[in-house]
């Protein structure tokens, strides 16, 4: 095989057969393929896309390219969740205790902020002591003794999208879906659980801004589970506003806590629920996710103590990391809240450190803001939209002025939107 050859035949439209594919990526990773050979190629995949079949020969190439982790010693079905990112998004601090309290083992690999929106591992680094650098064997014996783990994604666990992202991030391929699919597939597949729940998010403050978008993408991952045996259900959520109220890391940490207590945002206990109740249909469980909210609380106590957190955290919030300066945001109309552009707020959420830069700067785990108005609110004039809680006065000025961009008012209380959009299996 030649790799101008397999270029060439995706640039004409040609189909690559399983075995190109391979070739491709495992030239790559030996570095016996040059970055600008690989670039053609992803961007011959950018407008000519891919077949089904050749996205599912591209994950399993992806996914041999390293370490697979085997789970069949942890006892049950294992399921993995997934979310493709949005702002507010801190669904696995609920979700996982959840899972792990109905009996479902996970073994949670997570990252760190991208873009606009926040970082799961990012979010937990902000209780005192806790450790998300876990090595794949201290992950499987956790699982089997407390039914849960959260850690970062090891060296080894597909090394070839590491590599592959880098490229994509430097030549305008990401927003692909072919690549994102199997971006996503290939690390869940290498992570080793039976059956994955996929949160699809869609909206300003996701990176597919269209439903329609979000249902591609969807799709193309259930068909890549399907395809290498996996039972694989996608929802496609919306993220034209954020997730809950709480922005930031050590504050989304707070709001986790409070849902597992019973007293969380409405939107994020319905997505909960809803992802919950899926991920029991492919347990094999029945029941409701609601109702273990007690024990999903005592649950996330073990994960922080286990992981060397300090799990008083779940009583004491003045253990978490406090911003110096709390700076309200107070409307400037009567009305109510029209729209909410979750994407300004993640910006803004940037602006004050909440976020990883693109040289790796550690975040602020202190700053971030907290929204007391979202669509729909009745919003009288000088009242509180939201609070910006920053490092500085210079910082949460800017950042405050960005989150009152982010709102628009009118006279009428909107029209409803459905937090979920479809369902794929």
């Amino acid at each position: 095989m030649r790799t101008y050859d397999i270029i060439l035949k995706k640039r004409t439209g040609e189909g690559l057969s399983a075995e190109e594919i391979a070739f491709l990526v495992g030239g790559y990773c030996a570095g016996e393929i040059p970055d600008s050979q690989m670039a053609a190629f992803l961007m011959a995949v950018y407008f000519r896309s891919m077949t089904p079949e050749e996205t599912s020969a591209l994950t399993m190439a992806m996914v041999r390219s390293g370490q697979t982790l085997d789970l069949h010693d942890i006892p049950g079905v294992k399921v993995d969740k997934h979310s493709t990112g949005g702002v507010g998004d801190k669904t696995t601090l609920v979700l996982i205790p959840l899972l792990a309290a109905a009996g479902i083992p996970v073994v949670k690999m997570s990252g760190r902020s991208l873009g606009f929106t926040g970082g799961t591992l990012d979010k937990l680094e902000s209780i005192p002591g806790f450790s998300t650098a876990l090595t794949p064997e201290r992950m499987i014996a956790q699982v089997k003794r407390i039914g849960a783990a959260i850690g970062g994604q090891t060296a080894d666990l597909v090394p070839a999208d590491k590599k592959i992202y880098a490229l994509r991030d430097i030549t305008a391929t990401v927003d692909c879906i072919p690549l994102i699919a199997a971006s996503v597939m290939s690390k869940k597949i290498a992570a080793g659980a039976d059956a994955f729940v996929l949160d699809v998010k869609a909206g300003s403050g996701a990176f597919m801004k269209t439903v329609e978008d979000a249902m591609t993408l969807a799709r193309v991952m259930v068909d890549i589970g399907k395809q290498v045996g996996k039972k694989t259900i996608a929802v496609i959520t919306d993220m034209n506003q954020p997730l809950g109220c709480a922005i930031g890391n050590a504050l989304e940490v707070r709001e986790a806590i409070e849902t597992l207590k019973g007293n969380g945002p409405e939107d994020l206990v319905e997505l909960c629920t809803v992802l919950g109740d899926i991920a029991l249909k492919l347990a094999g469980k029945s029941g409701d996710i609601q109702d273990l909210l007690p024990q999903g609380l005592a649950k996330l106590r073990e994960i922080i103590e286990a992981q060397g957190g300090d799990p008083r955290v779940i009583d004491d919030y003045s253990l978490l990391p406090t911003a110096p300066v709390i700076r309200q945001v107070k409307s400037v109309k009567n009305g109510f809240v029209k729209s909410l552009d979750a994407h300004q707020i993640g910006l803004a959420a940037a602006e004050i450190g909440c976020l990883r830069g693109h040289a790796g700067a550690i975040p602020d785990l202190s700053a971030g803001i907290v929204l007391r108005k979202k669509i729909g609110d009745g919003v009288p004039m000088c009242e509180p939209l939201a609070e910006v809680h920053a490092a500085s006065e210079a910082l949460a000025d800017q950042a405050a002025k960005m989150v009152l961009a982010a709102y628009e008012f009118g006279k009428r209380y909107p029209l409803h939107k459905e937090l979920v959009h479809g369902v794929i299996e």
